[in-house]
């Protein structure tokens, strides 16, 4: 079973996609934070992180270098509703971490299909 743990500091979508994931076969838990974020995925080992990029002190983008770090095998999806989020792409880039992007809201359908065999989520499509 596909483990993802979800980040996110808007607990209601974060504890929604871990009800989503595991009504569809995946194990899925949710934290609130970067830092956590990084905490957990140390201790229990994901398959994916799923993180929103804006949170408090730190953002997924940075969570997620630090987790694809010490995780090089753990694949690493950012979501986000915020337009601005471009300069910490480029700086996680810069850093050779390029990073998969979904747009926030995301229909549920679209992001199982996505998960699945990473099918496109464009920005139009995840507002149904």
């Amino acid at each position: 079973m596909t483990r993802i743990l979800i980040a996110d500091d808007e607990k209601v979508i974060a504890d929604s996609l871990v009800r989503i994931l595991a009504n569809n076969g995946y194990e899925a838990s949710a934290v609130y934070s970067g830092e956590d974020a990084v905490e957990t995925a140390m201790r229990t080992k994901p398959d994916i992180v799923l993180t929103d990029v804006v949170m408090g002190l730190m953002s997924g983008a940075v969570a997620g270098m630090m987790i694809r770090r010490s995780l090089p095998e753990c694949r690493v999806i950012l979501i986000s509703g915020q337009a601005a989020i471009k300069p910490l792409l480029e700086i996680a880039e810069s850093k050779g971490h390029v990073f998969e992007l979904l747009p926030k809201p995301i229909a549920p359908e679209r992001l199982l299909a996505y998960l699945k065999d990473g099918t496109p989520v464009s920005s139009s499509e995840s507002e149904g």
